[in-house]
């Protein structure tokens, strides 16, 4: 995706504040109805698979479907917002639940223990057709993203507080943080569900890469504080040290701070007060002229 996006297509602040957050942003019936219908014959016949690593413009050239879809405006804006210009493939996916077909997924997160604090992937989830409670739809839990785990190491947990059901309209795209908590419901209706899935990995910083305009909007600290059923008190402070950790990244601002509760954290004053021994420098070396 070389092309340059409009900026007017980007994401803005408070979306990505929105997407820190919650680990997800989704568009609305973005896609056109006429996609939408030619997309269940593609999806139907497969997509072909490429290996880890591919470059996004070598996996789905210009005249593909998918290429056509990740073309539209809001969707391109989307995409360079979260993973930048020139992302390559993880990998992709059709998931097609049958009617009345289909066991739900135990809870699981898509990646091994993943110990990165300074990048993250994106997945984008297209649902070609309208997608209702009846049908299953996809259950996350957010605001979890961030808190990391090994797979299926929460395979266990049925329930969680603030859980949601995801049910859209035809068109919707969803896009991901790769650690957010979910698993794929049954399908107890008579029309199959679809779903076509991307992971993309960036390759370059994101850093400022959505529309910044409204970086200082009191909205922007507003959203990162949301919170959500499964964050008591003790956790959702917790999840704001996670999120301000994030956002310093994507700003490349390193005093951001929510509450002051990273800031606290990382209070590490090396100034040894004058009188006192540092005995880093030996028993005869005293701090008081030593900024250390």
């Amino acid at each position: 995706m070389t092309a340059t996006v409009d900026r007017e297509h980007l994401l803005s602040s408070v979306e990505m504040a929105h997407f820190v957050s919650h680990g997800a942003f989704a568009l609305q019936a973005v896609v056109p109805e006429e996609m939408n219908e030619r997309a269940i014959e593609v999806l139907d016949a497969g997509i072909p698979g490429y290996p880890y690593g591919t470059p996004l413009d070598t996996a789905f050239p210009t005249g593909t479907f998918v290429r056509e879809l990740l073309d539209l405006p809001a969707i391109a804006g989307a995409v360079q917002s979260l993973v930048g210009p020139d992302p390559v493939i993880d990998h992709h996916a059709v998931h097609i639940r049958p009617p009345r077909g289909g066991e739900a997924q135990n809870m699981h997160g898509d990646a091994i223990l993943d110990t990165r604090t300074d990048a993250f992937d994106m997945q984008l989830m297209y649902y070609p057709r309208e997608v209702t409670l009846e049908q299953g739809g996809t259950l996350s839990v957010p605001g979890t993203h961030l808190r990391r785990i090994n797979q299926t190491g929460i395979g266990r947990y049925q329930n969680l507080a603030g859980q949601t059901r995801l049910t859209c309209p035809a068109g919707t795209v969803v896009f991901l943080h790769h650690g957010i908590w979910h698993g794929g419901r049954r399908n107890d209706s008579d029309v199959a569900r679809y779903m076509f899935k991307i992971r993309f990995n960036p390759t370059v910083r994101q850093l400022r890469l959505w529309n910044t305009d409204d970086i200082d909007d009191p909205a922007v600290v507003e959203t990162l504080r949301t919170s959500f059923g499964w964050t008591n008190a003790n956790e959702g402070r917790l999840e704001l040290v996670n999120r301000a950790k994030l956002w310093r990244v994507l700003t490349g601002d390193q005093l951001f701070d929510i509450d002051n509760y990273l800031t606290r954290e990382q209070l590490r004053p090396q100034f040894v007060a004058p009188g006192a021994t540092d005995v880093r420098l030996g028993s005869n070396a005293t701090a008081g002229g030593w900024g250390l």
